[in-house]
């Protein structure tokens, strides 16, 4: 973003009262954003006071969210079109009308192993571990196993999001789980062993994605509008002082200065990190729905991204 754009919106925002909103994320790619636009006032120059809590997994998320706990989610899209199905793992009250807003990367999803498997096929009789067996990341786990021949021939632990299944990684307590950046990086920094990048597998994924409940995107459309235009633009800042990034990585996710180093060039690269224009992916999201389809449990065929999406969202923010 040019800088007369953002002083433009410095002074709109002077003259709006403080919009808060309330997000809820995974520990992962999509936070180092929000941290800083947190850190160098990029939301306050939007008029926005965002704060942002870590979730434990994927029920909680989608309680929390329903609930109006939080404004706005960054999940997994799997999610959104888990709940929305009546296929998620939390029971909710009612019908969830989750809907995602914008996309945040493409899942950056890798298997993570202990040093001693040396493949895929190796995993056979192992335990392998998910957040809950009926999400989108358990998903992409089962097709890439599948695809090996031992999808059945695994014990699967629910052990909660990818920092819960970090930590028990580096416990030992699994033999390998699928984790995303900058979790995978923290994995081999640990000595844990990269078996295969997910989307070498199963082709385009849509992973992260911005979303919040339809009566929310009606409610507080101005502050998730707001919140879009800065995030991009936290993006373009973290693309142009990627030291400082890795030194947001270093204080607010505990990396060690290399590893921080690492996971910000990943998180930054054009091609395969975070989504300069934040786009859904359409073939990506093609993708989820077919794992889904296959998978989920009550079974129904998954055919209609447009079911799930709201983009309106981003194309007022982004113009």
């Amino acid at each position: 973003m040019a800088a007369g754009a953002g002083v433009a919106v410095s002074g709109m925002a002077g003259a709006q009262a403080v919009q808060p909103l309330r997000v809820v994320a995974f520990a992962g790619a999509s936070n180092l954003p929000i941290w800083a636009a947190q850190q160098h006032g990029i939301f306050a120059r939007h008029g926005l006071e965002v704060t942002l809590e870590l979730t434990p997994n994927s029920r909680a998320m989608a309680s929390d969210l329903y609930a109006g706990r939080f404004d706005l989610a960054l999940t997994s899209i799997d999610n959104i079109v888990a709940y929305n199905e009546g296929q998620g793992e939390a029971q909710l009250p009612g019908p969830s009308d989750f809907v995602a807003l914008f996309g945040v990367d493409n899942g950056m999803l890798s298997v993570m192993a202990q040093p001693d498997i040396a493949d895929v096929g190796a995993l056979r009789g192992r335990q392998v571990s998910v957040d809950a067996m009926t999400t989108g990341f358990a998903f992409v786990l089962r097709e890439i196993l599948g695809r090996a021949g031992i999808a059945e021939a695994v014990e699967w632990v629910a052990v909660g999001g990818g920092a819960q299944r970090l930590a028990a990684l580096r416990d030992g307590q699994q033999a390998a789980t699928l984790l995303n950046t900058p979790l995978d990086l923290a994995a081999e920094a640990a000595g844990k062993r990269r078996l295969v990048r997910a989307g070498d597998v199963i082709g385009p994924y849509q992973g992260i994605c911005a979303a919040a409940r339809r009566g929310v995107v009606t409610d507080r459309r101005a502050a998730l509008v707001a919140f879009t235009r800065a995030f991009r633009e936290s993006v373009a800042w973290l693309d142009a002082n990627r030291a400082e990034a890795a030194a947001i990585l270093t204080a607010r996710a505990q990396m060690p200065p290399p590893v921080a180093a690492r996971a910000a060039e990943a998180l930054l690269d054009p091609a395969n990190g975070i989504y300069r224009d934040l786009r859904i992916d359409e073939a990506g999201l093609r993708t989820v729905l077919a794992l889904r389809s296959r998978f989920a449990r009550p079974q129904r065929e998954l055919n209609d991204p447009s079911r799930y999406l709201d983009l309106s969202v981003r194309r007022e923010a982004l113009g």
